[in-house]
């Protein structure tokens, strides 16, 4: 095994999206997930507490980086703006994965544990918005409902997205028109 290989966390993290997608994940081991990396399950849970975090690494990262653009939105802002600014930040950031994404989304959706996992995430996420919008003096029931909403929004530009067989549009854009179909529904 290449014991010393460069970015072990990247390899597993594919190597598990990628057994999953051809086995399904229940028929999936840590030692097959390991071993499609080229490394030992020692070092899985180096970095992994279990293979169902493998697939949702990076929630972290992503979860940063939308508070810090709910942060960073200008002060005119109002609290949807603010929170959009976050959740297309995020949707900037996983086109880049495109093809990951699309992958274990598939996985997620043929598990119903896994789609509880996802739904948890959605719902820190959400929770991680209204705690920055409270930060930027929104009150607390404004903040909530601005955080909901702006999960909302993006879980249904993502679901968009990765059914886009095409690939036509970017994630970012369909955030972008989901957002303008939700104030043509309040504006009415």
């Amino acid at each position: 095994m290449t014991r010393w290989a460069p970015d072990a966390r990247g390899r597993l993290a594919q190597a598990a999206l990628d057994l999953c997608s051809e086995r399904g994940f229940e028929q999936t081991t840590v030692a097959e997930i390991a071993a499609r990396a080229g490394l030992t399950e020692r070092t899985f849970f180096r970095h992994f507490a279990d293979k169902r975090e493998v697939l949702f690494a990076g929630a972290d990262e992503l979860q940063a980086l939308v508070v810090g653009a709910v942060a960073d939105a200008a002060d005119t802002a109002t609290p949807i703006e603010a929170a959009a600014a976050g959740v297309e930040v995020a949707g900037v950031a996983l086109q880049q994965r495109r093809d990951f994404a699309g992958k274990r989304q598939a996985v997620i959706m043929a598990n119903a544990e896994l789609r509880e996992r996802e739904l948890i995430k959605l719902a820190t996420l959400a929770a991680a918005i209204a705690g920055a919008l409270r930060e930027r003096g929104v009150a607390d029931s404004v903040a909530e409902l601005t955080g909901e909403v702006a999960i909302s929004v993006f879980k249904l530009a993502f679901e968009r997205w990765v059914g886009d067989a095409a690939g036509g549009r970017d994630l970012a854009q369909l955030i972008r028109e989901s957002l303008r179909e939700l104030r043509a529904v309040t504006s009415g």
